[in-house]
């Protein structure tokens, strides 16, 4: 798996997934463009300013609230590589992986804009800009094996057509 390598977008504990993805945009004419919507109406100018890459860090229990996957997948489009986050609302973390957004959970210091490396290998987050690291447990295997196929939905894919 490759590195995440971003700046820091920063948010506290109990992001809700409304905050992500306001219900008013889940319509599917958006399904191809969440990204844009993503955070909209906490942070406005996020969607114009994040660079493909990018990483989200946030405090406890990141993605509560109501269980739509669309929240992972608005955080995708939106060009973020993962989420460190110090916990997570069982069902986002299940739906990250689902849709193949990174979920880390981790306890790090980082503010707005800082340089970050996840090294997802090696299970370590590097702050470039203050020069310290962080250690976290890797994905267990059958998960890793989702991430790398791109979540749930591109594996279930490819096994059909294989099995074909």
């Amino acid at each position: 798996m490759k590195n995440a390598n971003g700046k820091v977008w920063r948010f506290g504990d109990h992001v809700d997934t409304d905050q992500i993805i306001p219900a008013e945009r889940l319509t599917s004419d958006n399904n191809d463009r969440l990204g844009q919507f993503a955070f909209e109406k906490v942070r406005p100018d996020m969607a114009a300013k994040v660079r493909k890459g990018d990483i989200i860090v946030a405090g406890r229990n990141f993605g509560c609230g109501s269980s739509r996957e669309h929240a992972p997948r608005a955080i995708l489009q939106l060009g973020i590589s993962c989420v460190v986050a110090e916990s997570y609302a069982r069902i986002f973390y299940r739906n990250c992986i689902n849709v193949g957004l990174l979920p880390v959970t981790c306890q790090i210091e980082a503010e707005e804009g800082d340089a970050l490396i996840v090294d997802f290998d090696k299970g370590v987050i590097r702050n470039e800009t203050k020069a310290k690291e962080w250690r976290f447990a890797p994905f267990p295997d059958f998960v890793q094996d989702l991430i790398d196929k791109g979540g749930l939905m591109a594996k279930i894919k490819e096994e059909k057509r294989c099995s074909k």
